[in-house]
Parts: C-alpha cells; sequence; structure tokens
C-alpha cells in the first residue's frame, strides 16, 4: 500500500520525533546525561531535575524548547530540548539532542598558578607548624 505507514498511529517512533513528548528521566538517560535510567529518575525524586523552572518527577514530559535544569556531579547542567529521544543513542547524535546552556566548569587552583597543599604520601601526620602552614595556605584563621 502507497502511503500507510506500518507503525500503529498511537505508539511513537523509536528514537523520537519532532513535536512528540517523552518522559524526563528517559530522556536523559537517552542525551546521556546519566548513566542509566534508573540514576536519572532518582536524580528528579531527589529534586535535583527541573523543568520549565520547577521540579520534575521522574514521569513528568519534555517536549522540544523546554529548559532542563540537572543539578548534581561538579557542576549544574543547563540544557534546552532539541529533539525528544525515547531510546539511548550515540554521543554524537546524543549531543545534537540538546543546547548546552551550562556555565563553565569551576577552574581548578593549579590552572590559577596558585599552591596546592599536597603532602608527600606515606610522610605522616602533620607536624603542629605544618598545620598551620598548612591552615594559613586553605585561608583558615587560627583555633
Amino acid at each position: 500500500m502507497v502511503g500507510v505507514s506500518a507503525e500503529p498511529a498511537g505508539e511513537p517512533r523509536p528514537g523520537g520525533g519532532q513535536g512528540q513528548k517523552v518522559r524526563v528521566d528517559s530522556w536523559m538517560w537517552a542525551v546521556r546525561l546519566f548513566k542509566s535510567r534508573s540514576q536519572a529518575a532518582a536524580a528528579c525524586k531527589a529534586g535535583h531535575v527541573r523543568v520549565r523552572g520547577e521540579k520534575a518527577k521522574p514521569s513528568q514530559t519534555v517536549a522540544p524548547g523546554d529548559e532542563v535544569h540537572v543539578r548534581g556531579g561538579p557542576r549544574e547542567r543547563i540544557v534546552i530540548v532539541v529533539k525528544p529521544l525515547v531510546k539511548r543513542v550515540s554521543p554524537a547524535l546524543a549531543g545534537e539532542a540538546y543546547e548546552d546552556h551550562s556555565p563553565p566548569p569551576p577552574r581548578r587552583l593549579e590552572a590559577l598558578g596558585l599552591p596546592l597543599a599536597v603532602r608527600e604520601r606515606g610522610s605522616g601526620r602533620p607536624t603542629k607548624a605544618e598545620r598551620r602552614q598548612l591552615d594559613r595556605l586553605r585561608g583558615r584563621t587560627a583555633r
């Protein structure tokens, strides 16, 4: 038959399509913001995920244009949904499914040229004088 789709009308196409809505936990897993869908659902339940500025439950749907804030790990991620995905895809395709508006990661101390408080491995506990030097280096006041 010409012009007839083999897919049932009510079911979503695998991989997602324009205008389709998908669960936020499934989408975050599909675009590789989380290693597993259960981790994405746990982040939603813990209140670390916001969709359109409101806390999201794992079953909340996202559509193209929605802003998703993910808090956790070393930094906050702010992404805009471009393409709703249901199934996990390659990293190259996952990068095309969202726009990343996250702030840059925090700079490391050694990149700033600041000294680090690093001790030789196995050197034992610091002496009182060494501990005071470390406290001054870290910006802590004496007790």
